[in-house]
C-alpha cells in the first residue's frame, strides 16, 4: 500500500462531511456568513496544527514567495467555492451532485496534472476524465 493511501481515505471521508454539514447548513445561514465561518473555522483547524507542530518539536515549515502565492491563489478558490456550494444548496441543489461536480473539478486536475507536471497520460486517466465531464453534463437534465 503506498504510503499517502490513507490520508487519502481521511481526506476524502472529511471532504464528503464538509459538503453533507454545507447542506445542512445552508438554510440555516446566509452564504456569506456561511462560507466565513467554514473557512475560518479551517483556518484555526490549521493553526492548532501548527501550534502542535512548533510545540511537539516537528516544525519542519518552509515558506518561499511562490508558495505564498500558490496558497493565496487556493484560499481564493476554496473560499468562493464554499461561497458557491451554499449557494447551489439554498437554490434547492441536491447533494447528491457534488459527486458530479467533484468530479467535474477532478477532470481538471487531472488535465493539469498531465499537461503542467508531465504526468502519465494512460488510457483509464482518460477515460476517468470524459466520465467526469460526462457526469458534469448530466446535471444539466
Amino acid at each position: 500500500m503506498r504510503e499517502w493511501f490513507w490520508y487519502a481515505i481521511w481526506a476524502a471521508v472529511l471532504y464528503g462531511l464538509h459538503q453533507v454539514f454545507t447542506k445542512m447548513a445552508s438554510n440555516q445561514i446566509g452564504d456569506g456568513v456561511g462560507g466565513f465561518l467554514v473557512e475560518a473555522t479551517a483556518a484555526l483547524t490549521i493553526l492548532a496544527y501548527m501550534a502542535f507542530l512548533y510545540w511537539s518539536g516537528q516544525w519542519q515549515q518552509q515558506v518561499t514567495a511562490p508558495g505564498v502565492l500558490y496558497s493565496v491563489l487556493t484560499g481564493i478558490c476554496v473560499g468562493a467555492g464554499t461561497v458557491l456550494f451554499f449557494l447551489l444548496f439554498q437554490k434547492g441543489g441536491p447533494l447528491s451532485a457534488v459527486p458530479m461536480i467533484l468530479a467535474g473539478g477532478a477532470a481538471l486536475m487531472a488535465l493539469a496534472g498531465i499537461l503542467f507536471f508531465k504526468e502519465t497520460l494512460s488510457w483509464q486517466r482518460l477515460l476517468g476524465i470524459v466520465l467526469s465531464i460526462a457526469g458534469l453534463l448530466m446535471l444539466k437534465k
